[in-house]
């Protein structure tokens, strides 16, 4: 294998690189991979492998070879093909556009996903045309047009760049001035947003068909348009024929169908323009004549449609018409039925036919006749018909040919003839040539037809003054034009049976005239000659001697004069040619007339400007001509017509001639002589101007100065030519005192308004114009000097209100952008001369947009050559302009913008290219350049004015609104300008303002433009694509990076006055340090320490660096600046940066603040992030907010992020957590009168305002997430602040609506929820989230499945831990997201309002489910040898409780588990704890029942069943086999007084029954009353079973009727607590029972049948595990859903599941619903109906025992005097009083009701709820759900207890309520507790007055006014009860512990 060897290596290094063409996988040894259309250098080539030097080999079949050239050779060399440009750029954009296209289609933009993909399609087309390389020139310049229109328009679509071009090849920024850069991307921005409204415009139309229901006969229809504000046509006629049917005759010929009205101008689209439709048709001379009448067809009129342009403007494409077709009242009307149409004289037309109609298509085109046959190619290869404008267009185009006649046959004046009727007229028209021959093919009706021979006009029925108005066209050519004439034969048509055409009479009419005039236009009156031969018409020359118009008839010839009859025409002829004007003519013949040339150079001033240009040739050759023959006579004459001629083509409708003009002077203008009569008239002219009264003819001439100039030099070339050269210096002494007359004459000062001034103006607008001219005899320098002294001679001092001062600046303007300024050697003379007048101009602020105009042009000819002239130039521009340059820019950008749209625009285009003139005058400028202007500046003060204004511009310059968003390239350059001009002048800054010179205003201004030049948008690469990015960074590099070590060194040179920018500079560098970019964040983050070690310095801390680092991360941070990667390695810079610093230990302190700050608002970033609120959003605020409150106390930031939670709340519509939120920032204020200013969306008002405000929205809140009883309590306060201040009004309201959510919580439905915790494990989670656990509040009807798929769901890659075990440490530390989810129960906290009896369900459901900070989980599991026979032996259950941060409900749906505790149960403390549950429920549904709460009878009778199934068929043998055997006795001596309680409550459970069977008798239906036998029977056999022959003393009462509502109030202090301590295994540090064991029946884990459960507790089932189905959480898995009991349990209990067997059909209904839990069935399901009069009754009853005993308890002691705003939900304490604790119980002040009322002792059917009815398994798990129900619940928690680990206290009573706590170590550890800062607890606490922060308070102007006297007495914010009167004080028993009250700062929470 051989290789190239050195050279031919660096050959291919120099000229090769290669395409891929097929991808290569690179799986070889070395092998390199490659994709399809990569680009790779080639460098060296073997026989089968191309080698790339060390990046590896590949294929040589997988490539081909291109040329190209290395740019920038070296490290960052770039290898570009030499190809065409537009080839390259087409493959980059098409790459560029595939990802895009791609992705159009993820986000499902079909519409551009399309269209882009057939502009692909179409440029690869047209690539493969470009490479193949076949095109000729002009095919090639259309596709690469095509093809560069193509890609702008898709890089528009897809927001791309623009790119700049120049002959479609992409330009180079580095090869173009800045100002020319500009010009092109203006060029193309203005081309793309406001295209040049065309000034041509064409109407094409397409016939259809006509529709009618009486056709039969051919048609004819003429289209024209119609002038009708001047009644008369514009264009010719368009002519289609129609068949028989209505459809065109010849389909095939479209051009016979389609037609474009040509050259309509702008003023032609208005409203009062029509077109016009003439409708003939072809047959019998009636319309009903029979078919045999007649033979010969006639024309005869149809019908006439019209249509208003003005209704085709709006409609850019083909739009179809249906035209109405009328028809002539009276027929002699015809000619002028549109006329009446128009002018809607209905009475004289009427519709042809209610069907009638003809069907067009109309569309108006604009532009060009060639740019149309651009655009709409199709249409004229088709084919068209071209239907020209009547006249010549607005514009009239040299070499354009026509020579057209139109004759309109206007009407007749005809005799009878002898006949008794009139006759019916047709005219026959044609055309005959010199020899009387008739001219074929030159009569044409119209376009669209070819011309014919003759020319048949319609007939009018019997009428002898017939009108027709009918035009023809006769195209006939010029040299047929002399010696032709017209003759119109008239013939009166029979309608007999023969129907013929008889001839009675001719006219005929010459076309030109003996001295070759051309017929006038206008109307002739033709002499009618009668004629009744056709043979007599043969012989054209006998006829043509005869006079054939009146107008011409001599005047003895009064018998022809005197007839009747006579034909009207009207001609007009169109020609390029041929002329009707007389004085033309002899001046064009002015050698055989020369007596008159005077006369006819006269009256040439009259000729009309279309006649002149027609023979424009010819005219001059006639002036120059004369002039050489007779100079002395007529050179005056002569001049003025030159002149006249001159000045007419600079006309808008003419100036289309000058090049012919030009073409003229340079091809066919022979005036050798003629220089020395222009000179010395031009002069003559001059030398009057300032002694002339009148100036116009002289400012006519100076006009016409450029062309006069052209003549005098070409005629002196000519002369010169034929001479050798011959006096030429007398033509040089000519032209200098030509020269000096004009400066004279410009050098006169006059006043403003003087002719003179004007008549100056009139000449500085054309000198320029001259100069060209003058370069053609004379030398550059030559020139230049008459230009300067010309333009120098001019009044230096005039006004700026002069407008000869906006025409010197003009005139400088052309001279700068003509070829003379070009050179070098003639801009050294003319730049001072300009530079003079252009600073004037700019310092005073004046006419900017022409100075603009002059910079750009000058500054465009400036390139980087390192030419001394070049160099001299720049130091000349920036000497006179760079300053003025700067200022001026200060002033337009700060100047307001205008009002009007053009005016804005041209406000927006000069600062553009002021800034462009600045980049471009700055690019140029070396190191000279720049020192010597900074030596310039003679004082500091001068240079530091400089650097200000320089900084204030670049800053400008940055400005996001400076450059269009699409101008990348531009923006580019101009930063590029930037950081080169601040690298040269940062070393100014520090050589001149620093040390004592120190400036801080300097300093500030270049730190402030660098951080904003770092963050501008267009600079942050990694927003581009990897190709621009590429791009770019070869260009320019990274200048992020370039001006970040640039700060970092200007930083470090500051030394001590560092000081002076600590913390202002904090927050722009760490803006700075934010951007992606690695390198620039390790220059910049050091500059932290920097200014630590200095605040370090100065204050012995660094607090303000601390603050500014704080506040500035959140606004950067929510800005979506910042990554993980930067919190890392700020971190790690910072923490190695402060290693041996004496400050180390604060120093890391801050790091960590700042760095967990950042996990937090980047955890808070990526939630935001997403669309719809999800609890990873909520919790990732609240995090937030808790890390501003408690570890940072930013109080403004801490009250913002309550908002935005508050807002995601009510987006979410957890109303409940947004109320809790918002009352945060509600306990921050105070019911003052301070003002407060304006701040988020709350306007400027008092604090009271604001929190009644706040009050009142919170209320609302809570009343929409049915969280009334805190409502109530925010009532209240709100009543006691109007009732203050007298607001009466407000008062009522608001007591109607504490009134109103009394009633919602008794009347209305109130969902539980359910609780699950959830544990996030793994380094995947969120900071705020990684391995913590929490307690999550579900939402409404949401069980555990649903609430795991939303946890899956809010977590995509999270994965479901399937047990619920503590995770190991492996998963804490996994790269992973794991999550573990199960239900949990509530602890409520609440006991005193849940163990009160007549409390209803509906207030106690609350109190259950809210303030909740425990919650319970338990686990069983077998300790020991399992019994097979009984398993409850070693049946423990592993109880878990978890207490939280914050309490359920919250700012939160989820808070973190703060404490976990684990306690085991023994077997006979969880037997004990099951059957106290299961008696507590049978005693619940019995005193429903009683007191008919239940509308029947089912969840009585089920429970029934249940239990004593389960006990007969062994459940409770079962524990007497565990528990009450010998061996157990002996072997747990401990658990004596445990099995005691076992064994009692086994007793009252049966005595229970009992009752309750009793109960269940009353109420049984009848066709229940077998199972109530039944039941019956089966209690006896559990009786004997149990061996109970008759009950214990304790337990005859009646189980529902109890002092406390309670069977075992009084057991329970006749038989000791049996329940001990050491019965359980302590985990954890608290007793077993300090915790109560609650058990709620939550539907996500509640089977579907309660017999299901007394089956589990009694021991039906095999296993007994299956107790602890009932768990709310799943014992197995915590995704597990299957929580039902043993298949092997059996139930005598119905189950919706399987059918009800021992229920009717007709209970089914009533059976389901009683089955709802109090979440999901209706109130009146467990209450009755309030109109019910027994129940009446009985609410009476109860209501007077309430009110008796009130006044018993008030008249006796004043034992509690609640306060005004003692209603709180913490305030429920209890109060013991040991005086009537016999008789009264506990005293209470629960929120509810508003007064302290004792329980009151029920009778056996008036009983309400004794306990937690929810613990019900009839109450909340739904029978039919198919869950199970299995759940158990302490006695102690569904009295409401906690139960303690000693004997009962010594004071309690037996009357005491045992559900009150009496141990000191829960109220300790409550006291220890803080209450929840996020409640309505401890509302009415005294608090300080707390002091907003700055931005959210302003100074009072005034003092508060006084409040006016209370009506009462003044109560206090909290409940304080009078020592002397506190019962807990006189009676010595010490007071209950209180919770510290509420801190009302967020520092103190």
């Amino acid at each position: 294998m051989s290789c190239l060897s050195e050279p031919q290596r660096m050959a291919s290094y120099i000229f090769y690189c290669v395409s891929v063409l097929a991808s290569f996988r690179g799986t070889v040894q070395h092998g390199l991979p490659l994709e399809i259309g990569d680009t790779v250098q080639l460098l060296e080539k073997c026989e089968v492998l191309f080698i790339l030097s060390t990046q590896g080999i590949f294929p040589c079949s997988y490539i081909h070879l291109k040329n190209a050239h290395i740019k920038n050779k070296g490290q960052f060399e770039t290898v570009i093909p030499t190809e065409d440009s537009v080839i390259t750029e087409m493959t980059s954009t098409l790459r560029d556009w595939g990802a895009m296209w791609k992705r159009l289609y993820v986000k499902n933009d079909g519409d551009l996903f399309h269209r882009l993909w057939h502009v692909m399609n179409e440029i690869l087309d047209l690539r493969r045309q470009v490479l193949v390389g076949h095109l000729t020139n002009d095919r090639m310049k259309d596709v690469k047009q095509h093809i560069t229109a193509r890609l702008d328009w898709g890089n528009e679509q897809l927001s791309l760049d623009l790119v700049p071009r120049r002959e479609f090849s992409m330009v180079d920024p580095d090869e173009v001035s800045v100002t020319e850069l500009f010009k092109l991307m203006e060029h193309r921005h203005r081309k793309k947003e406001t295209p040049v409204p065309a000034s041509t415009h064409h109407l094409f139309v397409h016939v259809k068909s006509l529709m009618s229901t009486n056709l039969g006969e051919e048609l004819e229809v003429f289209f024209h348009i119609y002038d009708g504000k001047e009644n008369r046509p514009l264009s010719e006629r368009f002519f289609v024929r129609l068949n028989k049917n209505g459809v065109p005759k010849s389909p095939e010929k479209t051009e016979r169908q389609c037609t474009l009205f040509v050259d309509l101008g702008s003023s032609d689209l208005r409203k009062d323009i029509y077109i016009v439709v003439h409708i003939m048709r072809i047959g019998r001379m009636g319309a009903g004549e029979k078919k045999n009448l007649c033979s010969i067809p006639y024309r005869r009129p149809f019908g006439c449609a019209v249509v208003s342009i003005a209704d085709l403007l709006t409609a850019d494409s083909k739009d179809d018409h249906l035209l109405k077709v009328y028809a002539c009242t009276t027929e002699s009307e015809w000619y002028q039925i549109h006329e009446n149409i128009i002018r809607k004289v209905n009475s004289r037309y009427n519709l042809s036919g209610s069907n009638t109609g003809l069907a067009v298509s109309l569309q108006l085109l604009h532009g060009d006749i060639e740019q149309l046959r651009r655009e709409y190619m199709v249409l004229f290869t088709r084919g068209v018909s071209i239907t020209k404008k009547l006249g010549f267009s607005d514009i009239i185009m040299p070499g354009e040919m026509r020579n057209d006649l139109y004759m309109t046959l206007e009407k007749g004046e005809f005799e009878k003839g002898g006949k008794s009727v009139a006759r019916n007229v047709e005219i026959t028209v044609y055309v005959l040539d010199i020899e009387g021959q008739v001219m074929k093919n030159y009569v044409a009706a119209g376009s669209g037809e070819p011309g014919g021979d003759v020319y048949h006009s319609f007939v009018l029925y019997h009428n002898n003054s017939p009108r027709w108005a009918e035009q023809i066209k006769l195209p006939i050519p010029v040299d047929m034009f002399r010696g032709s004439h017209v003759r119109f034969e008239f013939r009166h048509c029979s309608t007999k049976d023969k129907g013929e055409k008889k001839l009675f009479g001719y006219s005929f009419v010459h076309l030109m005239q003996e001295d070759g005039r051309t017929l006038p236009d206008g109307t002739h009156e033709l002499i009618i000659h009668k004629c009744e031969d056709n043979a007599n018409l043969q012989d054209s020359s006998c006829y043509l001697k005869l006079p054939f118009s009146k107008a011409n008839l001599p005047g003895n010839n009064q018998a022809v004069k005197g007839t009747k009859e006579s034909f009207w025409i009207t001609s007009f002829l169109c020609s390029t040619k041929l002329t009707q004007n007389g004085d033309m003519l002899d001046l064009l013949k002015w050698r055989a007339h020369p007596e008159r040339i005077n006369d006819s150079l006269l009256k040439l001033k009259e000729i009309d400007g279309s006649e002149i240009v027609k023979f424009l040739q010819d005219t001059l050759d006639t002036l120059f001509g004369i002039l050489d023959e007779s100079s002395q006579r007529y050179g005056l004459k002569v001049f003025d017509c030159l002149v006249h001629i001159i000045n007419l083509l600079q006309d808008s409708k003419f100036q289309h001639f000058k090049p012919v003009m030009d073409t003229y002077i340079e091809s066919h203008f022979a005036g050798a002589l003629s220089y020395r009569d222009l000179i010395k008239v031009l002069k003559w002219y001059v030398d009057r101007i300032i002694d002339a009264e009148h100036q116009d003819h002289i400012q006519q001439v100076l006009k016409a100065t450029e062309y006069i100039f052209k003549y005098i030099i070409q005629s002196r070339r000519l002369f010169a030519l034929a001479t050798g050269g011959q006096s030429e210096e007398e033509f040089r002494c000519c032209i200098h005192e030509l020269f000096m007359s004009i400066r004279f004459f410009l050098s006169q000062e006059n006043k403003i308004t003087s002719p003179v001034t004007q008549t100056q103006a009139v000449f500085l607008r054309t000198f320029p114009a001259v100069y060209g001219e003058l370069l053609k005899i004379f030398t550059v320098r030559e020139v230049a000097g008459f230009v300067r002294e010309t333009l120098g001679s001019l009044p230096a001092t005039a006004h700026a209100e002069c407008p000869l001062e906006a025409v010197k600046l003009h005139c400088i303007a052309k001279t700068v952008e003509s070829q003379l300024y070009t050179n070098t050697e003639s801009r050294c003379i003319l730049l001072p001369v300009v530079l003079r007048l252009l600073q004037a101009h700019m310092q005073e602020q004046r006419d900017l947009v022409m100075c603009a105009r002059i910079l750009t042009s000058m500054l465009s000819l400036v390139r980087k050559y390192d030419s001394p002239v070049v160099s001299e130039e720049v130091a000349l521009i920036v000497d006179s302009l760079l300053v003025v340059l700067m200022r001026t820019i200060l002033e337009i950008t700060n100047r307001p913008q205008p009002v009007g749209t053009n005016m804005r625009l041209q406000f927006q285009d000069i600062t553009g290219e002021f800034v462009a003139c600045l980049l471009a005058l700055l690019r140029q400028m070396s190191d000279k350049h720049y020192q010597q202007l900074l030596q310039a500046f003679t004082s500091k003060d001068d240079l530091r004015d400089f650097l200000l204004q320089i900084f204030t511009v670049f800053r400008i310059l940055i400005r996001p609104e400076m450059f269009p968003k699409d101008w990348t390239v531009m923006r580019l350059v101009t930063n590029n300008v930037i950081i080169t001009t601040v690298l040269y002048l940062s070393d100014a800054l520090r050589k001149n303002f620093l040390n004592e010179k120190f400036d801080y205003k300097v300093w500030d201004s270049y730190f402030y433009l660098s951080v904003i030049f770092i963050n501008q948008p267009c600079l942050q690469l990694e927003s581009f694509s990897p190709s621009k990015r590429k791009r770019v960074l070869e260009k320019y590099g990274d200048m992020r990076v370039m001006m970040g070590c640039e700060i970092f060194s200007m930083w470090q040179n500051l030394g001590e006055h560092k000081l002076n920018f600590i913390p202002a500079m904090i927050g722009p560098f760490l803006e700075v340090t934010l951007v992606p970019q690695p390198d620039l964040r390790n220059v910049m983050i050091p500059i932290f320490h920097d200014m630590m070690d200095w605040e370090q310095r100065r204050s012995g801390n660094f607090k303000q660096v601390e603050a500014k680092l704080i506040d500035k991360l959140d606004s950067l941070m929510s800005e979506g600046k910042g990554d993980e990667t930067y919190r890392e390695l700020f971190n790690s810079i910072l923490l190695k940066k402060i290693e041996r610093e004496t400050w180390r230990e604060s120093g890391i302190s801050l790091i960590a603040t700042v760095t967990r700050l950042m996990e937090r608002l980047l955890d808070y970033r990526d939630c935001v992030k997403l669309g719809e609120v999800d609890g990873k959003k909520i919790g990732c605020t609240v995090s937030l907010l808790n890390f501003y409150k408690t570890e940072l106390n930013k109080e403004e930031m801490y009250i913002r992020y309550i908002h935005k939670l508050y807002e995601l709340h009510l987006k979410a519509q957890n109303y409940t957590e947004a109320s809790y939120t918002l009352l945060l920032y509600d306990e921050l204020l105070e019911w003052s009168e301070r003002p407060l200013r304006e701040f988020l969306n709350y306007p400027m008002q008092s604090e009271w305002q604001r929190k009644e405000y706040l009050h009142l929205t919170i209320v609302q809140n809570f009343d929409r997430g049915k969280c009334w009883e805190n409502g109530i309590i925010l009532c209240r306060e709100l009543a006691d602040q109007y009732e203050s201040y007298y607001d009466y009004r407000n008062l009522s309201k608001m007591r109607m609506l504490e009134a109103s959510l009394y009633d919602k919580i008794m009347d209305q439905q109130r969902l539980e929820p359910e609780f699950f915790r959830v544990g996030f494990y793994g380094k995947k989670f969120p900071f705020f989230l990684r391995n913590k656990e929490f307690v999550c509040r579900g939402h409404d009807y949401e069980r555990l499945e649903a609430f795991q798929q939303r946890m899956l769901n809010e977590f995509p890659h999270a994965i479901a831990m399937q047990h619920v075990n503590q995770p190991d440490q492996t998963i804490y530390q996994a790269e992973a997201q794991y999550l573990q989810i199960y239900a949990v129960s509530p602890i409520p906290e609440s006991q005193d309002v849940l163990q009160r009896d007549r409390v209803p369900d509906n207030i106690k459901s609350f109190y259950k489910v809210n303030h909740i900070w425990r919650f319970r989980y338990d686990r069983p599991f077998h300790k020991g040898t399992k019994d097979k026979e009984n398993e409850f032996k070693s049946l423990w259950v592993e109880r878990t409780t978890l207490t939280l941060v914050q309490s359920l409900p919250g700012i939160s749906r989820w808070f973190e588990v703060e404490k976990r505790e684990l306690v085991e149960v023994s077997p006979l403390e969880n037997a004990i704890e099951v059957i106290e549950n299961k008696n507590l429920q049978l005693r619940t549904l019995i005193a429903q029942c009683q007191s008919r709460q239940m509308q029947n009878i089912n969840p009585l009778t089920m429970c029934l069943n249940g239990v004593i199934d389960a006990a007969v068929n062994g459940g409770l043998a079962r524990y007497q086999e565990a528990f009450f055997v010998k061996d157990y006795v002996v072997n747990h001596p401990e658990d004596g007084e445990k099995i005691g309680r076992l064994r009692e409550l086994m007793f009252e459970q049966a005595h229970i029954l009992e009752y309750g069977l009793a109960v269940h008798e009353k109420f049984v239906p009848q066709d229940m009353r077998p199972l109530h036998k039944k039941l019956v029977d089966q209690f006896h056999v559990m009786k004997s079973s149990l061996g109970i022959q008759e009950f214990p003393a304790y337990v005859r009462a009646s189980p529902v009727h109890f002092t406390n509502g309670s069977p075992r109030s009084s057991c329970r202090n006749s038989v000791p607590n049996i329940i001990s301590p050491d019965g359980a295994r302590v985990v954890a540090r608290r007793s077993p029972l300090t915790y109560p064991a609650v058990n709620r029946y939550s539907s996500s884990s509640l089977s579907s049948q309660a017999s299901n459960e007394v089956s589990n507790i009694t021991g039906q089932s095999e296993s007994s595990d299956e107790v602890f189905n009932m768990q709310p959480s799943p014992s197995t898995s915590s995704l597990s859903s299957n929580h039902s009991a043993s298949p092997n349990v059996t139930s005598s209990a119905p189950s919706s599941a399987r059918g009800s067997p021992q229920l009717q059909d007709k209970h089914k209904h009533s059976r389901e619903n009683s089955c709802l839990s109090s979440r999901e069935r209706p109130v009146s399901a467990i209450y009755p109906n309030p109109l019910d009069p027994a129940q009446v009754n009985t609410h009476k009853q109860i209501n007077r025992q309430m009110i008796d005993a009130c006044l018993s308890i008030c008249l006796y002691t004043n034992i509690v005097r609640p306060t005004f705003s003692s209603w709180s939900l913490d305030s429920v304490k209890e109060v013991n009083n040991t005086q009537f604790s016999d008789t009264v119980g506990k005293l209470l002040c629960p929120p509810v009701p508003p007064s302290s009322l004792p329980p009151f002792t029920p009778s056996p059917t008036e009983c309400q709820s004794a306990g937690l009815v929810s613990n019900s398994p009839v109450l909340s798990g739904s029978y039919s759900s198919g869950i199970s129900s299995m759940s158990r619940c302490s006695v102690s928690e569904a009295s409401g207890t906690e139960a303690t680990t000693g004997d009962p206290p010594a004071h309690q009573g037996p009357t005491m309520p045992n559900s009150v706590s009496s141990g000191s170590d829960e109220l300790i550890r409550r006291e220890n507790k803080t209450p929840p800062p996020y409640s309505v607890y401890e509302r009415s606490n005294p608090r300080r007055p707390v002091p907003l922060p700055h931005s959210l308070s302003i100074p009072p102007s005034v003092d508060p006014p006084a409040l006016p006297p209370k009506p009462r007495q003044q109560r206090t914010s909290s409940m304080k009860l009078d020592p002397a009167s506190d019962p807990r004080r006189a009676d010595g028993v010490p007071q209950v512990p209180r919770p510290r009250p509420l801190p009302r700062k967020v520092s103190q929470l």
